[in-house]
């Protein structure tokens, strides 16, 4: 049953790029595209601040 509607969400984003009309749906695919890359560096530079603001990087 899972796979089944697993399938029936499946979406052509080229398609759908294709017949945007104003281009906002290719904007939201952009954002999409950047935003773990984003959450990453932020969750990453968040721990890197926390382990030095305790001192473990200190010689």
């Amino acid at each position: 049953m899972r796979s089944l509607v697993i399938a029936l969400q499946q979406v052509n984003i080229e398609e759908k790029i294709k017949n945007d009309v104003d281009g906002n749906y290719q904007i939201g695919v952009a954002i999409g595209s950047f935003l773990p890359f984003i959450a990453l560096a932020g969750l990453a530079y968040f721990l890197y601040y926390r382990a030095k603001k305790k001192g473990s990087f200190d010689k």
